[in-house]
């Protein structure tokens, strides 16, 4: 199978290990990799991602970056170090919080617009262009109009998705898998957050035909996000690789009871999972991905869903946690 291209970014491989207090109080043999150890730029499973899009990216002659998402956003932060890091300048549409069409604007506890990775994002040089909230479809109409102005004036302009969801993206977890199993524990089950799809597409595809059931928390409600988004990036990994593995939406298992009201509103069930975790293991979870996904976890474990050894894939985000958050 054909490689990417790669920029070392990350410290990997990041730690597989058991949580032995918890897993006895759930019932499992429970542990964690720790993708919010990978050492760059405040951790978290972007890094990963970039490796593949920075290389992709160095190898266009790109003069800027442009990407999209929230102020909060962990994906921003990242590729702001990354594009630092290679000389890149790095643009960003950001909205406090876009928010899906069928939802409309979500209400409950949020993220403020300071604090957290806005400020880490600005010590990196990202240039950010703040849009008022709306939809995601707003979001990305504002995106297309900046590339447009900026390749008006001239620029060659690089455009990576929300949260780096392209197929180039996804392979960096097509390698997690493989570094997964290279670390030698074989799990029943996987819990990972699903937001923009990359990850959770990567590892389905990557882990496609094996006994390991992956099950994705859906962190924004958007139930169309497996046949458009992560199908076309499945298709696109097939293409990347020259390994046809034909994703179907039967391979994805996609949750959404966990969501509560929307992408970046917290819920009371992830706060008391992020409470769980933090005083049995002394592992912090952020609020708007990985305690909605540990508080999935929690539940499945509680209604005899899930059994045996099963993982949880921390995928970072502790800047939003010390951002705090805002009712």
């Amino acid at each position: 199978m054909p490689v990417p291209s790669r920029v070392p970014l990350i410290l990997a491989p990041t730690p597989l290990h058991p949580l032995p207090a918890l897993g006895a109080r759930i019932g499992l043999d429970l542990w964690i990799k720790r993708d919010d150890l990978t050492g760059f730029a405040g951790g978290g499973n972007k890094g990963r991602k970039l490796e593949y899009l920075m290389a992709d990216v160095l190898a266009s002659g790109t003069e800027i970056v442009l990407t999209c998402g929230s102020l909060q956003s962990n994906f921003v932060r990242q590729l702001g170090a990354a594009c630092a890091m290679h000389g890149v300048r790095c643009v960003a549409v950001l909205m406090n919080l876009p928010y899906a069409p069928e939802t409309g604007r979500p209400s409950g506890p949020t993220l403020p617009p300071t604090g957290g990775n806005v400020v880490l994002s600005a010590i990196l040089g990202v240039e950010t262009i703040r849009v008022p909230d709306g939809t995601w479809d707003a979001l990305f109409e504002a995106t297309d109009y900046t590339a447009g102005a900026l390749e008006r004036a001239g620029r060659r302009v690089y455009r990576i998705p929300v949260g780096g969801s392209s197929p180039v993206g996804a392979y960096g977890f097509v390698a997690a898998a493989q570094e997964l199993a290279e670390q030698g524990a074989a799990f029943d089950a996987i819990v990972v957050p699903t937001s923009s799809g990359s990850t959770h597409t990567g590892l389905a595809w990557a882990l496609k035909g094996s006994s390991t059931r992956l099950i994705g928390i859906a962190c924004d409600a958007e139930p169309s996000l497996v046949e458009e988004e992560m199908m076309t990036i499945g298709r696109g990994l097939d293409e990347l690789t020259g390994e046809p593995k034909g994703l179907t939406p039967a391979d994805i298992e996609f949750r959404l009871e966990w969501v509560g009201a929307g992408y970046g509103v917290a819920t009371e069930a992830g706060q008391r999972a992020l409470e769980t975790l933090a005083r049995t293991e002394g592992v912090f979870l952020d609020p708007i991905y990985s305690a909605k996904a540990f508080a999935g976890l929690l539940a499945m474990a509680a209604s005899g869903e899930l059994t045996g050894r099963v993982l949880f894939w921390h995928t970072g985000g502790f800047p939003t946690l010390a951002a705090g958050l805002a009712s």
